[in-house]
Protein backbone atom coordinates (compact mmCIF):
# COMPACT_ATOMS: atom_id res chain seq x y z
CA UNK A 1 0.00 0.00 0.00
CA UNK A 2 1.71 3.38 -0.88
CA UNK A 3 0.12 4.82 2.28
CA UNK A 4 2.36 2.45 4.42
CA UNK A 5 4.96 3.77 6.70
CA UNK A 6 8.45 2.45 5.70
CA UNK A 7 10.53 4.31 8.23
CA UNK A 8 11.61 2.37 11.05
CA UNK A 9 11.22 4.92 13.74
CA UNK A 10 13.78 3.57 16.31
CA UNK A 11 16.24 3.49 13.14
CA UNK A 12 17.26 7.43 12.45
CA UNK A 13 19.44 6.81 9.04
CA UNK A 14 22.45 9.12 9.63
CA UNK A 15 22.10 11.20 6.69
CA UNK A 16 18.69 12.34 7.85
CA UNK A 17 20.29 13.45 11.58
CA UNK A 18 21.21 16.94 10.83
CA UNK A 19 20.41 20.72 11.89
CA UNK A 20 16.61 21.05 10.77
CA UNK A 21 15.99 25.10 9.80
CA UNK A 22 11.93 24.14 10.13
CA UNK A 23 12.14 23.21 13.36
CA UNK A 24 14.66 26.10 14.14
CA UNK A 25 12.38 28.59 12.43
CA UNK A 26 9.11 27.67 12.61
CA UNK A 27 9.52 25.87 16.20
CA UNK A 28 6.15 24.87 17.77
CA UNK A 29 4.28 25.20 14.56
CA UNK A 30 6.92 22.66 12.87
CA UNK A 31 6.01 20.37 16.23
CA UNK A 32 2.42 20.12 15.26
CA UNK A 33 3.31 19.84 11.76
CA UNK A 34 5.18 16.67 13.06
CA UNK A 35 3.49 15.23 16.03
CA UNK A 36 6.59 16.50 18.14
CA UNK A 37 5.02 17.93 20.90
CA UNK A 38 7.70 18.72 22.56
CA UNK A 39 8.24 21.95 20.42
CA UNK A 40 5.10 23.31 22.73
CA UNK A 41 7.47 24.19 25.29
CA UNK A 42 8.79 26.95 22.51
CA UNK A 43 5.74 28.68 23.33
CA UNK A 44 6.82 29.77 27.00
CA UNK A 45 9.07 32.46 27.53
CA UNK A 46 12.28 32.19 27.89
CA UNK A 47 12.42 28.39 27.49
CA UNK A 48 11.47 29.15 23.65
CA UNK A 49 14.98 30.34 23.15
CA UNK A 50 16.64 26.94 24.34
CA UNK A 51 13.93 25.06 22.56
CA UNK A 52 14.56 26.77 19.00
CA UNK A 53 17.93 25.66 19.23
CA UNK A 54 17.26 22.70 20.90
CA UNK A 55 15.17 21.66 17.60
CA UNK A 56 17.60 22.57 15.36
CA UNK A 57 19.63 19.83 16.87
CA UNK A 58 17.03 17.36 17.47
CA UNK A 59 14.57 18.06 15.17
CA UNK A 60 14.91 15.69 12.52
CA UNK A 61 15.77 12.74 14.54
CA UNK A 62 12.05 13.87 16.37
CA UNK A 63 10.44 14.17 13.20
CA UNK A 64 11.73 10.95 11.55
CA UNK A 65 10.34 9.00 14.93
CA UNK A 66 7.07 10.66 15.68
CA UNK A 67 5.58 10.32 12.03
CA UNK A 68 4.82 7.57 9.36
CA UNK A 69 6.98 8.33 6.66
CA UNK A 70 7.14 6.47 2.73
CA UNK A 71 10.86 6.99 2.45
CA UNK A 72 13.87 9.23 3.33
CA UNK A 73 13.37 11.38 -0.01
CA UNK A 74 9.65 12.00 1.16
CA UNK A 75 11.16 13.14 4.63
CA UNK A 76 13.74 15.23 3.18
CA UNK A 77 11.38 17.08 0.83
CA UNK A 78 8.95 17.54 3.54
CA UNK A 79 11.51 18.71 6.34
CA UNK A 80 13.18 21.00 3.45
CA UNK A 81 9.75 22.83 2.51
CA UNK A 82 9.42 23.39 6.37
CA UNK A 83 12.93 25.33 6.23
CA UNK A 84 12.02 27.59 3.02
CA UNK A 85 8.60 28.36 4.55
CA UNK A 86 10.53 29.27 8.18
CA UNK A 87 13.12 31.20 6.51
CA UNK A 88 10.44 33.29 4.36
CA UNK A 89 8.28 33.62 7.55
CA UNK A 90 11.46 34.96 9.00
CA UNK A 91 12.38 37.30 6.68
CA UNK A 92 9.55 39.26 5.88
CA UNK A 93 9.37 39.01 10.61
CA UNK A 94 12.95 40.68 9.99
CA UNK A 95 12.61 43.27 7.37
CA UNK A 96 8.93 44.39 8.65
CA UNK A 97 10.96 44.84 12.25
CA UNK A 98 13.75 46.76 10.50
CA UNK A 99 11.48 48.44 8.56
CA UNK A 100 9.33 49.54 11.75
CA UNK A 101 12.59 50.68 13.61
CA UNK A 102 13.77 52.96 10.45
CA UNK A 103 10.83 54.77 10.64
CA UNK A 104 10.93 55.89 14.10
CA UNK A 105 13.03 58.45 13.77
CA UNK A 106 10.99 59.96 11.13
CA UNK A 107 7.74 59.79 13.41
CA UNK A 108 9.84 61.80 16.27
CA UNK A 109 10.61 63.97 13.69
CA UNK A 110 6.90 64.50 12.75
CA UNK A 111 5.00 66.02 15.73
CA UNK A 112 5.12 69.75 16.39
CA UNK A 113 7.23 69.77 19.85
CA UNK A 114 10.26 68.36 17.43
CA UNK A 115 10.30 71.68 15.05
CA UNK A 116 10.15 73.60 17.90
CA UNK A 117 12.82 72.02 19.72
CA UNK A 118 15.09 72.43 16.93
CA UNK A 119 13.87 76.16 16.08
CA UNK A 120 15.01 77.01 19.60
CA UNK A 121 18.36 75.13 19.31
CA UNK A 122 19.10 76.70 15.95
CA UNK A 123 18.67 80.38 16.77
CA UNK A 124 20.33 80.20 20.51
CA UNK A 125 23.33 82.63 19.91
CA UNK A 126 25.25 80.24 22.85
CA UNK A 127 24.97 77.15 20.62
CA UNK A 128 25.74 78.62 17.43
CA UNK A 129 28.68 79.94 19.02
CA UNK A 130 29.63 76.44 20.23
CA UNK A 131 28.72 74.40 17.09
CA UNK A 132 28.52 77.09 14.10
CA UNK A 133 25.39 78.60 12.46
CA UNK A 134 24.64 75.64 10.41
CA UNK A 135 23.37 73.08 13.28
CA UNK A 136 21.81 69.71 11.68
CA UNK A 137 20.38 67.01 13.27
CA UNK A 138 21.12 63.25 12.68
CA UNK A 139 19.19 60.46 11.34
CA UNK A 140 18.70 58.76 14.28
CA UNK A 141 17.43 60.89 17.68
CA UNK A 142 15.86 59.20 20.83
CA UNK A 143 12.37 60.10 22.32
CA UNK A 144 8.57 59.58 23.34
CA UNK A 145 6.06 61.51 21.90
CA UNK A 146 2.57 61.19 23.53
CA UNK A 147 -0.67 62.82 22.70
CA UNK A 148 -3.86 62.16 24.94
CA UNK A 149 -7.58 62.46 23.59
CA UNK A 150 -7.96 65.90 25.45
CA UNK A 151 -5.69 67.41 24.10
CA UNK A 152 -3.00 67.04 26.42
CA UNK A 153 0.39 65.62 25.80
CA UNK A 154 4.40 64.89 26.84
CA UNK A 155 7.59 64.65 24.59
CA UNK A 156 10.98 63.73 25.79
CA UNK A 157 13.67 64.39 23.25
CA UNK A 158 17.17 63.08 23.07
CA UNK A 159 18.61 65.22 19.63
CA UNK A 160 22.55 64.68 18.76
CA UNK A 161 23.39 67.46 16.67
CA UNK A 162 26.01 68.74 15.05
CA UNK A 163 28.10 72.13 13.24
CA UNK A 164 31.17 72.90 12.04
CA UNK A 165 33.00 73.43 14.63
CA UNK A 166 31.64 70.66 17.39
CA UNK A 167 28.88 68.13 18.20
CA UNK A 168 26.44 68.05 20.87
CA UNK A 169 23.33 66.47 22.40
CA UNK A 170 20.29 68.23 22.68
CA UNK A 171 17.89 67.30 25.81
CA UNK A 172 14.21 68.25 25.49
CA UNK A 173 10.89 68.13 27.60
CA UNK A 174 7.99 69.62 26.27
CA UNK A 175 4.26 69.64 27.12
CA UNK A 176 1.15 70.18 25.58
CA UNK A 177 -2.08 71.78 26.47
CA UNK A 178 -4.94 71.63 23.23
CA UNK A 179 -2.94 72.23 20.52
CA UNK A 180 0.03 74.33 21.65
CA UNK A 181 2.99 72.60 22.37
CA UNK A 182 5.54 74.25 25.12
CA UNK A 183 8.99 73.83 26.11
CA UNK A 184 9.75 73.20 29.63
CA UNK A 185 13.18 72.28 29.62
CA UNK A 186 15.95 72.50 26.60
CA UNK A 187 19.99 71.47 27.53
CA UNK A 188 22.63 71.27 25.07
CA UNK A 189 25.56 69.76 25.86
CA UNK A 190 28.68 70.29 23.53
CA UNK A 191 31.15 67.75 23.83
CA UNK A 192 34.23 69.24 24.94
CA UNK A 193 32.62 71.72 27.62
CA UNK A 194 32.05 70.79 30.96
CA UNK A 195 29.35 73.16 31.44
CA UNK A 196 25.89 72.64 29.81
CA UNK A 197 24.29 75.38 27.51
CA UNK A 198 21.11 76.03 29.70
CA UNK A 199 18.29 77.51 27.04
CA UNK A 200 15.31 76.56 28.90
CA UNK A 201 14.44 75.61 31.98
CA UNK A 202 11.02 75.30 34.14
CA UNK A 203 9.70 76.59 31.16
CA UNK A 204 11.53 79.76 31.32
CA UNK A 205 14.34 81.31 29.26
CA UNK A 206 18.23 80.90 30.54
CA UNK A 207 17.10 78.97 33.02
CA UNK A 208 15.65 81.87 35.10
CA UNK A 209 13.43 80.37 38.21
CA UNK A 210 15.31 77.42 38.07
Amino acid sequence: MTNEALNDPADVPAELDRWNWGAFFLNWIWGVGNSTWIALLALIPLVNIIMMIVLGLRGSRWAWRNRAWRSVDQFRRTQRAWGIAGLIVWMVVLGGSGALVASLPRILKSADAYALTMKAVQSDQEVTRALGPDIQDSFWIFGQVTVNNDGTGFANYSIPIHGERGSANVISQATREGKRWTIRQLIVNVEGQHKPIVIIRNGRPGGIGA
